[in-house]
């Protein structure tokens, strides 16, 4: 295990000793940022229309507001994670770095697990900004904190697997804009996989809505945690990270 966080260190640092963390960050926290000051805004007002008209139900926070702000979320992350996973192999071969990585006495596990979680520190970095402004709904408001925790529990699960098929593909290639455009065309394919599902009722069209990254993470975004999302997401990173690991296997051959 010491291995694996000496990695995840190094892979860490990295980030943040170059402009990408900080970019990613700050893309995120704006987008995010004007989708949660709009949707927060468009609730006040529809709250004050509703007062007006006599209604006396209220409004929920839950529904109107956090449930559609996690979904912003889960697309904001479809374009910004092929950005951190593309530099995690192609960089290494870009520099020459890779053949000191591949005589190292570490395993390839070691060594995929490690970029990996280098990787999903820093897009739980980007997913605080996240938290601290929906936290800001609690000041105002009474929101009910179990949808929540399992909406950023979907988020988290969605980006370890898009991180680790990223992780893959990194892998393929020394470019690193290679890597984060095969990346980003896989998640938006694996993303549009559940649109099947509206014109086809038959087995094989099933089958193919329920490889869509967006069918499991649905349920989340409504507080809900089903075993068989949880299931899809865990066999979908271990499935990117063993590729990782065999392409890993490869490379030394090759060298």
């Amino acid at each position: 295990m010491r291995n694996i966080f000496t990695i995840c260190g190094k892979e860490v640092k990295s980030y943040f000793a170059s402009p990408i963390a900080y970019l990613l960050m700050s893309l995120f926290g704006i987008i995010f940022g004007f989708m949660f000051f709009s949707t927060t805004a468009y609730f006040v007002k529809m709250g004050l229309q509703s007062q007006m008209m006599g209604r006396q139900q209220p409004m929920s926070v839950n529904e109107f507001v956090i449930q559609g702000l996690f979904g912003n979320a889960s697309v904001i992350c479809l374009f910004l994670i092929p950005l951190i996973s593309m530099r995690l192999f192609a960089e290494e071969k870009r520099s020459g770095t890779i053949e000191l990585l591949m005589t190292s006495p570490l395993h390839d596990w070691e060594i995929t697990m490690g970029k990996w979680l280098g990787a999903m520190v820093m897009y739980l970095c980007m997913i605080l900004i996240a938290a601290a402004d929906i936290s800001l709904l609690f000041a105002w408001g009474t929101p009910d904190w179990r949808p929540i925790a399992t909406g950023f529990l979907g988020l988290i699960f969605q980006g370890g697997t898009v991180l680790a098929i990223g992780t893959f593909i990194s892998t393929l290639t020394k470019n690193q804009i290679v890597a984060a455009a095969a990346t980003f065309t896989t998640n938006l394919l694996l993303w549009v996989l559940s649109w099947v599902s509206a014109y086809n009722d038959a087995a094989w069209g099933k089958v193919v809505a329920y490889c869509s990254i967006l069918t499991h993470f649905e349920p989340f975004s409504r507080g809900i945690v089903d075993t068989k999302d949880v299931v899809f997401y865990a066999s979908a990173i271990f499935l990117g990270l063993f590729l990782t690991t065999r392409s890993i296997e490869s490379m030394r051959w090759r060298a």
